[in-house]
């Protein structure tokens, strides 16, 4: 079922109805027999468009993804140079899933979009791009090595080496945080089982990317993310069976550098626009 959101006066659409060329905001719960994940959909005005997927950051609760999926959404509507593409931002769940695991809720958004949106929603789709931030991001680019879009842009993508951060918490040198809580009530420790954390790193995910994709980076982003960016930058850019890996690094800026920094900006819509 597509609702309108409250901002928009109009009557609600059933999945099956023939929309018209008009602009509006709408909400999505795609379903199966197994599971379900919610789209925010924002169309323009016209019928025929390239579309932007967009993945919000970490917020651990799920009471919270409705609302992050929406401030991804107009994160990204506000750095386009284009008003003319369809923007899906997708609220994937977090709460007492494993970091991964929520994989599957974002392929089954993705592949609503490719195969039933049009039809759905009475469109034509042309492009199709998947951007996103933070853990987003690192959803956009594990998307990367199961399916073919037409570009995919990651911004500060992560976590890039769970050993590493959650063998932090593990010696009291940060505050314990519920994704390591999760792997290591699973798994125990980094010590004790390293491949387990290892596997769900994107340090695994270098390889066999089947779209073109954008890596933009601020180097005052936290420790965290930086220890491990200069291994993740070298893998990805050293990978022969990828397609074109492009990195931008931005100085003076931290995790939010694509939506704060002109150039990523400028770099971001030079991508879309090259392809």
């Amino acid at each position: 079922m597509l609702a309108f959101f409250s901002a928009c006066k109009k009557k609600p659409y059933s999945t099956h109805s023939n929309l018209n060329d008009s602009a509006f905001q709408v909400s999505k719960t795609i379903v199966d027999d197994s599971f379900s994940v919610d789209v925010l959909i924002d169309k323009p005005k016209g019928t025929s468009f390239d579309v932007i997927m967009v993945f919000h950051g970490t917020v651990t609760y799920d009471s919270l993804i409705l609302g992050a999926a929406q401030n991804t959404l107009d994160g990204f509507k506000q750095i386009l140079d284009r008003k003319d593409m369809m923007i899906v931002s997708v609220a994937y769940p977090e709460e007492n899933l494993l970091m991964g695991d929520n994989i599957k809720y974002a392929e089954k958004a993705l592949l609503w979009v490719k195969n039933k949106a049009a039809a759905e929603l009475g469109i034509n789709i042309k492009k199709l791009f998947l951007a996103g931030h933070s853990q987003g991001a690192y959803v956009v680019t594990r998307l990367n090595t199961m399916h073919e879009t037409n570009g995919v842009i990651a911004n500060a993508p992560g976590p890039l080496n769970l050993v590493f951060r959650c063998k932090l918490e593990e010696d009291g040198k940060i505050e314990n945080g519920i994704v390591c809580n999760l792997l290591k009530n699973k798994y125990g420790t980094t010590t004790v089982n390293p491949d387990a954390y290892q596997a769900r790193s994107l340090l695994k995910f270098t390889s066999g990317y089947k779209s073109d994709i954008l890596f933009v980076q601020g180097l005052d982003d936290t420790p965290i993310q930086l220890t491990s960016w200069p291994l993740f930058k070298q893998k990805v850019t050293d990978c022969l069976d990828c397609k074109k890996v492009q990195v931008h690094e931005v100085e003076g800026f931290g995790h939010q550098s694509l939506f704060e920094n002109s150039d990523a900006k400028v770099v971001f819509n030079r991508f879309i626009a090259e392809r």
